[in-house]
């Protein structure tokens, strides 16, 4: 008798297809779950900031309301590398003296730019917060896209709150770039990058520096006066030593101390050169004052010019910076080494 054949026994109909809708089903989830995973690698921020470009040069930064902070949060090994770091402090009501500064020492110009932090290793952003007007806002994405040389704060840009705005200034700089100098300079200056170059470059004994113009004077206490300052009475009579706010470098250890700190743990007081000048007092810094970076007309050695004391800047900005560009001793005049 003839053994019996071995029988293969096929898929039921039923089951193969409840397999395939399976399969069907879990591809699409997985595609769906890459594609969310996809977009939200995109619109998610990274190290603190959204890049626009590859290798983007304007930026949005995002302040933390938080409570906490961590040092080293958003801080990554990406980090563009520079001798110095200079924001340029500006407002949606500054749109002219942007425009005088491309047409004076700041390239307007992507490559140069680039040929002028190679010259000097100085890298340069205009830095500006936020507004609730819709047309302000358009406007400045407009500019954004033609120029491409901003920082954008998570910040309302109001006069009152030039503190803020500061300290979210060199916690998004310190994200940004590694630099040696983080300098604060206005948009109603004449500056010398050249010569601002040589100044950062010297060699320094004192790891946390702050360099400025620096003064003293009265504290004003009249409600009626610009400088008037509501926290007076912890102050007393006369301001401690400070720069003045126009122009002024931290090194990077000063500031990396400023990002290890809560955003809410500083005290404020209404005049941002004179709370950036409390921290530094309460901080181990060397203050470094430099007259040239105050000078009132161009010289051989003048570092930044503007109208002190008339003005905290030029006093015509659009018009004066031009002027001085057009002058031989403002922008074609030799640099000349340090005395040392």
């Amino acid at each position: 008798m003839p053994s019996s054949p071995k029988s293969y026994y096929g898929r039921s109909p039923a089951l193969s297809s409840r397999r395939s809708a399976f399969l069907i089903v879990s591809s699409l989830l997985i595609g769906v779950s890459g594609f969310l995973f996809g977009i939200t690698s995109l619109l998610w921020p990274i190290h603190g900031y959204r890049c626009l470009n590859s290798r983007p040069r304007s930026v949005r930064v995002v302040w933390e309301h938080g409570g906490s902070s961590n040092a080293n949060r958003g801080i990554g090994n990406d980090r563009h590398k520079v001798m110095g770091f200079v924001g340029i402090q500006t407002g949606f009501g500054s749109v002219g003296r942007r425009h005088a500064l491309r047409k004076t020492w700041l390239p307007s110009d992507r490559q140069g730019l680039e040929r002028l932090e190679e010259a000097t290793g100085l890298a340069f952003r205009f830095v500006i917060g936020k507004t609730n007007d819709k047309s302000k806002m358009a406007a400045l994405q407009r500019e954004i896209a033609e120029y491409d040389d901003f920082i954008q704060l998570d910040i309302e840009e109001e006069y009152s709150k030039l503190p803020y705005k500061t300290l979210a200034f060199f916690k998004a700089a310190y994200a940004l770039f590694e630099a040696e100098f983080y300098v604060k300079a206005d948009d109603d200056i004449y500056l010398r990058p050249d010569r601002l170059s040589l100044l950062l470059a010297k060699e320094r004994s004192h790891s946390q520096t702050y360099i400025g113009c620096m003064k003293k004077g009265p504290v004003f206490t009249d409600p009626k006066l610009k400088w008037y300052e509501p926290l007076s009475n912890l102050l007393g009579k006369e301001y401690f030593l400070h720069a003045y706010g126009p122009i002024y470098a931290l090194s990077a250890d000063v500031v990396a101390s400023l990002v290890a700190l809560r955003n809410n743990s500083f005290r404020m007081f209404s005049n941002e050169d004179v709370t950036i000048g409390a921290w530094m007092l309460a901080m181990n810094v060397n203050h470094e004052n430099n007259h040239e970076l105050c000078a009132t007309d161009c010289t051989s050695t003048s570092v930044a010019v503007w109208d002190i004391p008339k003005c905290s800047g030029l006093c015509n900005p659009e018009k004066k910076m031009l002027e001085l560009h057009q002058k031989e001793s403002c922008s074609k005049s030799p640099t000349l080494e340090p005395d040392e």
